[in-house]
Formats: structure tokens, C-alpha cells, sequence
């Protein structure tokens, strides 16, 4: 447990201004679960753990394609926290629809700054100066690293083919043979 404080507290050190926001919005969306729990709240719970754990894995270095990147994602889930919050309006306490509206437009904002600052595609680089992610992943390898470090291969053999080749005064038909036929 001391251990994954220890890597929350890191975390919370690495992360950016926009996803320090994200991940407000979605601890936010956590507090407005606490009383009445319907499928909204799941729902929501649901998707600010989404968040959580992207931010937490981008802290940790991890390095991961997102189809529209980070930011697109974090404002969808504000978008979509919104549309639960509406869906579950008449049914909840003033005060979780007030946790849970500012944590969805914290979250849609953040995500929003930070689709504005970096590309979708853009996987962020290290920055220098900072400290070293917590988990390092290990480099894909390059084509060819295999047969560099094994030396040289050698081709397999080729199968063994041998064409089929009838005997004398045999003759190669396709089918039923008409003899066990006749015999029948």
C-alpha cells in the first residue's frame, strides 16, 4: 500500500496542468457517487476510473496509442459524464448534481486545453530536466536484432516432394474406383 502511495505521489508530480485538471474532475465525479447509487453513478465511476488510470499510466511513461489522443478522450468522457448527469438529473441531490456537473466541465475543459496543446497523435516526449518515469518500458525491437545478436541462420531444407508416379499399366483416374463398384 506505502508503495502505491508512494507512485500516486509521483504521479501527481509528473502530470501537467491540464491533466492535474482531468484528474480533479474526475475525483470530483467520484465524490458526487456518495448517496443515492443508480447505473449514473456506476457510470460515472466508471469513467472517471477510465481517466484515473490513463493519467496514471502517462505518468508512469507508458507509451500507448489513443485513435484521437489524450485530449479527445479526456473531453469525450466530459462530454458523456454531462450527458449521465443529465440522465439522472431529476433522480439525485442538488449536491451530487453540483459535484458532478463541475467535475464533467472540468473534465471537458481540461481535455479541450490539452487537445489544444498537443496533436492527436502526438505521444508526449520526455521532457528534459524532469525525472524519469516511474516504470520504464522496454524499447520495441528494430527488424533484424534477432539475427544480429544469434549470428548467422541457416534456411531449412527443402520439403521433400515427391510427385506421384503410376505403375506400369496403371492408369490414374479421379473418383471412386469402378472396380470395388462392380464388385459390390
Amino acid at each position: 500500500m506505502a508503495s502505491f502511495a508512494r507512485r500516486l505521489g509521483r504521479a501527481a508530480r509528473l502530470l501537467g496542468l491540464e491533466q492535474r485538471g482531468a484528474a480533479l474532475g474526475s475525483l470530483l465525479l467520484i465524490l458526487s457517487t456518495l448517496g443515492s447509487f443508480t447505473f449514473v453513478e456506476a457510470g460515472l465511476l466508471l469513467l472517471a476510473a477510465g481517466v484515473l488510470a490513463l493519467l496514471m499510466a502517462r505518468a508512469e511513461g507508458m507509451r500507448f496509442h489513443l485513435p484521437f489522443g489524450d485530449g479527445t478522450v479526456i473531453a469525450g468522457a466530459g462530454v458523456w459524464a454531462g450527458a449521465l448527469i443529465l440522465a439522472g438529473l431529476l433522480d439525485r441531490s442538488v449536491g451530487q448534481n453540483v459535484f458532478a456537473t463541475a467535475g464533467a466541465a472540468l473534465l471537458f475543459l481540461s481535455g479541450a486545453r490539452e487537445r489544444a496543446k498537443r496533436p492527436p497523435d502526438d505521444i508526449p516526449d520526455e521532457a528534459p530536466g524532469t525525472t524519469t518515469p516511474i516504470r520504464r518500458r522496454r524499447a520495441p525491437r528494430r527488424p533484424g536484432a534477432a539475427t544480429e545478436a544469434d549470428g548467422t541462420t541457416e534456411p531449412l531444407p527443402p520439403p521433400e516432394f515427391k510427385p506421384y508416379e503410376p505403375k506400369p499399366g496403371e492408369q490414374l483416374h479421379l473418383g471412386p474406383d469402378d472396380r470395388e463398384d462392380a464388385q459390390a
